[in-house]
């Protein structure tokens, strides 16, 4: 299958990539391409510790061998290098897609089984049909369709769900920042709905508004 070949990850990409830390492998996307699934679908979720906002789930496919410098937990990298390297996944990928649940469905399903529904959506959000999902996790959502693998702390271990946490971490850090324009005092811009101590002061002060989760402490 072709790709571009700056997408895989060599020694020269190693050494102009100084900035970023070494990318998450490709082990297990490699079984499954030897094993003739084509279309390997990433996924992970953002957001599921927050008081405030949607949690949000990514899937991405890349084209085989494809490896993007630098790509791992998002977790694990600054808001800069995740801005950047947002950008080369999405022109990389073969496909992504982007599912969400409000506050409003985390509070009727509770966190994990938003987490999950926001997954199954980012899935079905996917421009090319998946023939096998690697989940980031210990399970998979109900009534899944498509064979699948769970992978405990798989953005430290799969290169396709750490390009998904990455894309879930940005997308829902730019729906907290425009959030935060419609109510300041949270400083959603800079916690992302997270439990700081300025949030939970707020929260005292100006009480919740429609985009807290509900069935969350909040005091």
């Amino acid at each position: 299958m072709n790709h571009d070949p700056r997408l895989t990850l060599k020694p020269s990409h190693v050494r102009s990539e100084l900035a970023l830390p070494v990318a998450v492998g490709l082990e297990y996307e490699q079984r499954l391409w030897r094993l003739g699934y084509s279309l390997i679908a990433g996924i992970d979720e953002a957001g599921r510790g927050c008081l405030a906002g949607p949690v949000v789930a990514a899937a991405v496919i890349f084209p085989e061998d494809a490896q993007v410098p630098g790509v791992r937990d998002s977790k694990k990298l600054s808001a800069g290098n995740r801005g950047r390297l947002e950008t080369k996944i999405r022109a990389g990928a073969t496909a992504i897609g982007v599912g969400t649940c409000s506050p409003e469905e985390i509070d009727e399903l509770n966190i994990l089984w938003a987490s999950m529904e926001a997954m199954r959506r980012a899935v079905e959000a996917l421009s090319a049909d998946p023939n096998f999902l690697l989940i980031d996790g210990n399970r998979c959502f109900p009534r899944c369709r498509w064979p699948h693998e769970t992978l405990v702390k798989g953005d430290d271990r799969s290169h396709s769900i750490a390009a998904a946490s990455i894309i879930a971490k940005t997308h829902r850090d730019r729906l907290m920042v425009d959030l935060d324009r419609e109510h300041p005092v949270y400083k959603w811009a800079s916690n992302k709905g997270y439990p700081t101590r300025d949030h939970y002061r707020a929260l005292a002060k100006h009480g919740p508004t429609r985009h807290h989760r509900r069935s969350f402490r909040l005091q």
